[in-house]
């Protein structure tokens, strides 16, 4: 006879333990990748800023490297340029020579030229100086996303978010990009709010500041697309539609932990129907978050009724293990300072931020944008 007893946990303890080596397999790859990047990066800064190598050598040694080691990949002339500004981006952080013996990814010295004296070595990354340096999230970052945000945040503390932020929320290359895209440094905790006065914990608080920006740019809201003429014809509902349609989008713009519930969220208490344009849960907070969107300019009247839906939400909705819902009103601009003043008089904690798309462009930088389908055979014709 077989045994028929439930094997589920038993199933899930091995998963565990697989996906938990996989990860480990996968971080200490990638250090070491890193590692070896730096340290290559390094050698080729220090042969290259000196003038010993010529115009033409990381391609002439890119070509040799593919030729003697068939199928290699990532040594192309490119992203040995890339492995330069790894090294010299981060060697004040992180130093030029020697090796500490407790760090993760010091591993050995791979000298180069033989025996021959002064021959320079390919040293790897040491523990960096700084003392509150985030390392395990800097190992735990792709070569590629490492190259992006060095490219586009010239700041230390700017490419430290990004850092953190690719880690955290393991983001693609692609979710990078749009973060950076997005400004998401700048508008981070900037949201108006009452989430301290509000709310019971101050840590709880700040990670609510922490959670939302001061401003979204939808840019996957596209006027022409949705039928609209005019971008002032624009209406919460044609908003609220193209969100929907792009949920995972919005959900990547809004910020990490977010599931989406619905729109048009119907509410029935006392016998009054009440909608709420937009539901979220956030797993980080554990509450309901409701948007209410708005064409036009912050009215005080906003907070109004979104606070009426959050009492209506705590009281019918809301889970006995679940904290106190939260809400955010999305408009297309604010006086930030009148924001703060009306809010403080709300019990409820909510925040209110701005939202652009597209079409908020200007004009004439809308017009100077070429035609796709120009840039489609324009990029046709280079790929020829």
């Amino acid at each position: 006879m077989g045994d028929y007893r439930d094997y589920n946990e038993d199933v899930q303890r091995i998963k565990h333990a697989i996906l938990l080596s996989q990860y480990e397999t996968g971080r200490v790859a990638n250090s070491n990748q890193l590692a070896l990047y730096y340290g290559i990066g390094g050698y080729v800064s220090a042969n290259t800023r000196s003038g010993k190598w010529g115009t033409g050598a990381l391609a002439s040694i890119s070509n040799q490297l593919q030729k003697e080691l068939p199928g290699l990949r990532g040594f192309s002339e490119r992203n040995l340029k890339y492995m330069r500004t790894f090294f010299e981006e981060w060697q004040p952080i992180f130093g030029a020579t020697g090796k500490a013996s407790n760090s993760a990814v010091a591993i050995a010295e791979l000298p180069l030229g033989g025996s021959s004296t002064g021959a320079i070595e390919i040293r790897q990354l040491q523990l960096p100086k700084l003392p509150d340096f985030p390392l395990e999230e800097f190992l735990t970052v792709g070569f590629t996303s490492h190259c992006q945000i060095l490219t586009s945040a010239k700041d230390l503390d700017e490419r430290l978010f990004y850092i953190k932020r690719a880690a955290h929320e393991h983001y693609r290359v692609e979710d990078l990009k749009h973060s950076i895209r997005n400004d998401d440094y700048h508008h981070q905790g900037q949201i108006p709010n009452n989430f301290l006065e509000t709310m019971p914990s101050t840590a709880r608080a700040l990670r609510a500041i922490e959670a939302f920006k001061d401003e979204y740019f939808l840019d996957y809201i596209n006027v022409e697309e949705l039928g609209v003429r005019d971008a002032a014809d624009i209406d919460e509902r044609v908003v609220e539609q193209a969100i929907v349609n792009n949920v995972k989008n919005f959900i990547m713009t809004f910020g990490r932990g977010f599931s989406f519930i619905g729109n048009a969220y119907h509410l029935d208490a006392f016998g009054e129907d009440q909608f709420i344009d937009l539901l979220f849960f956030n797993r980080d907070l554990n509450c309901l978050v409701a948007v209410e969107l708005k064409r036009g300019k912050f009215k005080p009247a906003y907070l109004g009724q979104l606070s009426g839906y959050l009492s209506v939400l705590d009281e019918f909705e809301r889970k006995p293990h679940e904290a106190p819902s939260m809400g955010i009103v999305l408009c297309k601009n604010m006086n930030e300072a009148f924001v703060n003043l009306v809010i403080r008089n709300y019990n409820s904690p909510m925040g209110v931020a701005t939202y652009t798309t597209s079409e908020d462009v200007p004009k004439d930088v809308r017009e100077a944008l070429p035609d796709i389908d120009d840039l489609k055979a324009l990029l046709e014709g280079e790929d020829g």
